[in-house]
């Protein structure tokens, strides 16, 4: 544990994690807290997890020794692990050459304990010549935990006695031993258990008469793939070390390494392992029924023999013979009073009368008689049955749990990932393999869960759903790319449809109709749809899954991926068609909308064209992922103008499973919302255009050419549809109480702090009054108001044009849904405030009274 939180967790972030549960915690006021304690073992190591990190001196024994425990419990710990087998693990690993494989989990048990007595790796020769012999003869990249792997001759260079006694396991002629031994072994192993998975091989018959080979098989490949895949790991060697890189060079070299050929040996070892687990719990289910099915048979026979003995039952050529009827009844008998529950007695008992009706066969010339010949033929085989039955015992699935142990690979699975993923493209029903290899995977579980379950401890469910989950997480990644191969194909799909294939007309000529039958392009995109349902079908064959304490539903896991695909390739086309250039003369805000709403209908199409074929609901996915995507990032540009931002984990709009990505910003937006709000109102500005409310139109003060007009807002519906104009009205509703507030601001300190503009203010509304009437030299009275109120006027312009812009803005997304045109800029407003509560609500929030 302490060496695993010094991996994940550097020094210092732990220190500072201490100091701000104590600043934040009520115990520290607590006379028996054991903070102290927990400072003292915590604290900094100065060890870096990071690559090309120096180890630092005497670590990590220096980080053991901060608790003291005593040293004759250390020593007797030490010397139990030195000399037995405190799991039990030789029994499922009988041969020699397996011994190491077999005390794997004490060896990484016994290498973390030496640090809490140093004096043994440095001193003890004796000892760690014992250890390296007992535990490191072939092997020295060892898991200590959950995939987390230590290379023995990088981890024990600093200590004399331990690095002399591993010299001879890292020699080169036994490095080269080991690795021609394994690399024998699999291509013998990978024949057999191809062998072994053709179609018919495995009978129940083959099992149950094969169970020690079968077995010394499944023990042959898993241990080939463990050695293979610790010591040829990347992790497993400091490429800056000379001596370790030529190791593994060497190992490379003569193991004749190849990782698809590994990883085909570890899947066909999974689904081996897989179909025997299954047979084996089938059969032992349905063992007693069986059982009991054979024994009556046999006993029936015999029954039926003594009475054709009889003489009362005929039977072609059989004489009478009351000693033989008495004899078959007696047999009868036996084989009813077998007892199923004492299966070492009527095993022996079972083999007893196998012999006796052999005999009997021989001694009476019985041979003679086919039929009775038959009769104690069929006997023999149901003794037979039951002698196999009784011996399908739990043991075999122990032993089978115990040998398929992959949590070794916990993270070294992951340098296979593009392999699998390869794999699944060349050939969709790769899936099913990768079923048994996930489930293989999954027994990794095992582990850590095992101690906590014998403590009882309520942390079970926790662990199992930590652990479950990280795997169902690994198994998405995998299955990712049937989701992305479906889009490459559908990404041809969309460019055939929107540019290629011309839409039928209700009615046409039949002398156009060859033209409108583009047969070429259409079988195109037949092949592409099957292509698609290919892939379905290949995840689809995957089947409901217990992964860890997850069901996995492939249907699900599926329209998960394609979710995730789909969000992924939309969310990237609005980012990069939605960046506009300022300087651009005329604006490019139309013509990008129009391509993005040409992409963005596409994507549209062609979803609606292949939802059939995946059996997904293609228009509710449509909708619900495009939503997401413009309210997450609507969401990310309002966070601009509050003061308790609206982070990921809270955003109700994002997604662990299917994440909505996020982008670099290439201007003062945050997203592609706030670009394209951002140009409307850029291209759209007071200063360089006019709005003619009659003909809904913008024009360029200058030229007096037009700018955009509510055609704009179309564009904006049929590129980003309701949603996005939505987002529009929210985010300028932000942007206008923002305004208010800088205007307020201005207000309160151009204005209620200077005396001279208020008395300035109070003099001309003395001078106006009463409204009715005519002023004096009015000439005078404004010029003069206007001269001492100079600097206010130009902030209040501008606030007052930017307000009136988002005005307008707002009022031409209401008349697209609404359908009716702002009548002028004062009757904008009022309805904005008496209607958009939208508004009215943001502008409360931030302390303006609508």
């Amino acid at each position: 544990m302490l060496l695993v939180i010094d991996q994940k967790i550097e020094g210092e972030v732990r220190e500072r994690m201490l100091v701000s549960y104590y600043r934040y915690s009520a115990a520290r006021s607590s006379a028996d807290s054991n903070l102290d304690d927990i400072c003292k073992l915590l604290r900094s190591t100065g060890y870096s997890s990071q690559p090309g990190a120096k180890r630092p001196p005497n670590y990590p024994e220096s980080y053991f020794s901060r608790v003291p425990i005593s040293e004759t419990f250390i020593s007797m710990v030490i010397g139990r692990l030195r000399s037995d087998d405190i799991y039990n693990q030789v029994s499922a690993y009988p041969l020699p050459e397996h011994r190491s494989t077999a005390l794997a989990t004490q060896a990484a048990m016994l290498y973390v304990i030496l640090y809490f007595d140093p004096s043994i790796l440095h001193t003890q020769q004796a000892k760690m010549r014992e250890i390296v012999d007992k535990y490191f003869p072939d092997n020295w990249v060892i898991s200590i935990y959950m995939g987390i792997t230590v290379n023995l001759a990088e981890a024990w260079e600093p200590y004399k006695a331990a690095k002399t006694a591993l010299n001879y396991t890292l020699d080169i002629s036994n490095v080269k031993e080991q690795a021609s031994r394994y690399a024998a072994v699999t291509e013998r192993v990978h024949t057999q258990v191809q062998q072994f998975l053709k179609e018919g091989c495995l009978r129940e018959e083959l099992v149950l008469d094969n169970i020690p080979k079968l077995l010394n098989c499944l023990r042959d490949c898993n241990v080939t793939i463990r050695w293979l895949m610790l010591h040829t790991a990347d992790t497993a060697c400091d490429p800056n070390n000379k001596r370790l890189r030529q190791i593994k060079d060497q190992i490379l070299t003569d193991s004749r390494y190849n990782p698809r050929i590994l990883f085909q040996l570890l899947l066909d070892t999974a689904q081996f392992e897989f179909i025997l687990k299954e047979m084996f719990k089938q059969m032992l289910s349905e063992k007693q029924t069986k059982w009991e099915n054979y024994k009556k048979e046999g006993s029936e026979r015999m029954t039926e023999l003594a009475d054709v003995f009889s003489g009362v039952k005929p039977l072609t050529r059989v004489e009478k013979n009351e000693n033989l009827q008495a004899w078959f009844r007696e047999i009868s008998k036996q084989i009813m009073s077998l007892n199923y529950d004492d299966s070492t007695a009527a095993g022996r008992k079972t083999v007893q009368l196998i012999q006796a009706l052999e005999e009997v066969q021989e001694f009476h010339q019985l041979e003679n008689n086919l039929q009775v010949c038959q009769f104690l033929a069929d006997t023999r085989r149901f003794l037979h049955q039951m002698i196999r039955t009784i011996n399908i015992k739990e043991e075999v699935l122990i032993t089978m749990q115990i040998v398929g142990d992959l949590s070794y690979a916990w993270q070294l699975i992951d340098s296979f990932t593009s392999i699998m993923q390869e794999s699944i493209r060349v050939s969709p029903s790769m899936v099913t393999k990768l079923r048994a290899t996930f489930l293989k995977l999954a027994s990794a579980l095992d582990l850590p869960l095992l101690r906590i379950n014998q403590a009882n401890s309520p942390d079970l469910l926790s662990v199992s759903q930590y652990y479950s989950g990280e795997l169902v997480s690994y198994v998405r990644k995998v299955l990712q790319i049937i989701p992305e191969s479906m889009f490459t194909s559908l990404l041809k799909i969309i460019k055939l449809q929107t540019h290629d294939i011309i839409e039928v007309p209700t009615r046409l000529d039949k002398d156009k109709l060859r033209d409108y039958a583009q047969l070429g392009p259409r079988y195109e995109v037949a092949k592409l749809t099957h292509a698609i349902s290919i892939f379905t079908e290949g995840i689809l064959m995957m089947k409901t899954t217990l992964v860890g304490i997850i069901k996995v539903d492939p249907k699900q896991l599926l329209e998960d991926g394609i979710r995730k695909e789909l969000v992924k390739r939309v969310a990237l086309a609005l980012h990069k068609g939605l960046i506009f250039n300022p300087r651009a003369k005329p604006s490019e805000l139309m013509p990008k909308l129009k391509d993005m709403a040409a992409t963005m209908d596409g994507f549209h199409r062609s979803f609606e064209y292949i939802q059939d074929y995946v059996n997904i609901y293609g228009l509710k996915i449509w909708q619900e992922e495009v939503s997401r995507i413009i309210n997450y990032n609507v969401e990310q540009e309002c966070n601009n103008f509050l003061r308790t931002k609206i982070q990921d984990w809270q955003s109700i709009y994002q997604s662990t499973h299917i994440p909505i990505p996020k982008f670099t910003p290439v201007d003062e937006s945050v997203t592609f919302i706030g670009r394209l709000c951002r140009e409307i109102l850029r291209i759209t500005d007071p200063k360089i255009t006019c709005y003619i409310d009659q003909m809904n139109t913008w024009y360029d003060i200058k030229t007096h050419q037009e700018v955009t007009n509510s055609r704009l807002f179309s564009e904006i519906q049929d590129t980003l549809g309701t949603f996005g104009l939505n987002g529009l009205d929210r985010l300028l509703c932000f942007m206008i109480v923002k305004e208010l507030q800088n205007f307020l601001s201005m207000f309160q300190k151009n204005i209620l702090r200077d005396r001279t503009v208020q008395d300035t203010l109070k003099a001309l509304m003395n001078a106006v009054s009463p409204l009715k009437g005519i002023i004096a030299n009015s000439n005078k009275v404004y010029s003069a108001a206007i001269a001492k109120t100079q600097k206010i006027w130009t902030a209040y312009l501008d606030s007052i044009m930017k307000v009136g812009l988002c005005c307008l803005v707002i009022y031409g997304i209401c008349s697209k849904h609404f359908g009716y045109i702002p009548q002028s800029a004062y009757f904008c407003v009022t309805v904005l405030c008496n209607v958009d509560m939208e508004f009215c609500n943001i502008a409360n929030e931030a302390g303006l009274d609508f």
